[in-house]
């Protein structure tokens, strides 16, 4: 029988890489304006990236165990900032594709949209944080 307590171990990098990248090259593409793919590579690593950390975070909601004590804090701010990261990436990928549908580029709307990627590849890498921190300073698995 599979053991269900190593979804989430499995399933966390994927989200991390994807929105960390995404928004690399959504940065390159206001650098680089010649190049369109770069703010395409941009949105599609967003809208996978935001997929996966829904998968992701419910798996962490459905799959990991109880702790207490100072892990069980850690946890729980662990989970805020995931949550917080879900929420960001939804926000962020509703606006990218209403952007897209929208041929012509909203400028307010566009800045609003790098801002909460940028906060969500932020957040991501404070959910990782602690994350690991759980993983390698209590020695508990997610």
């Amino acid at each position: 029988m599979i053991s269900t307590d190593h979804f989430h171990p499995m399933l966390v990098h994927f989200p991390i890489a994807l929105v960390a990248l995404g928004f690399i090259a959504e940065l390159a593409s206001l650098f680089i304006k010649k190049e369109v793919c770069f703010y395409k590579i941009g949105f599609y690593l967003l809208i996978v990236g935001t997929l996966s950390a829904v998968i992701t975070g419910l798996s962490g909601l459905l799959f990991t165990g109880d702790m207490s004590g100072s892990a069980g804090e850690m946890k729980e701010t662990h989970e805020l900032f995931a949550w917080i990261t879900v929420g960001l990436l939804v926000v962020t990928s509703v606006l990218k594709v209403i952007l897209q549908i929208q041929k012509d580029a909203n400028a307010g709307l566009k800045w609003v949209s790098f801002v909460l990627y940028a906060m969500a590849a932020i957040s991501v890498s404070i959910t990782g944080f602690f994350g690991g921190t759980l993983v390698y300073n209590y020695m508990m698995p997610l």
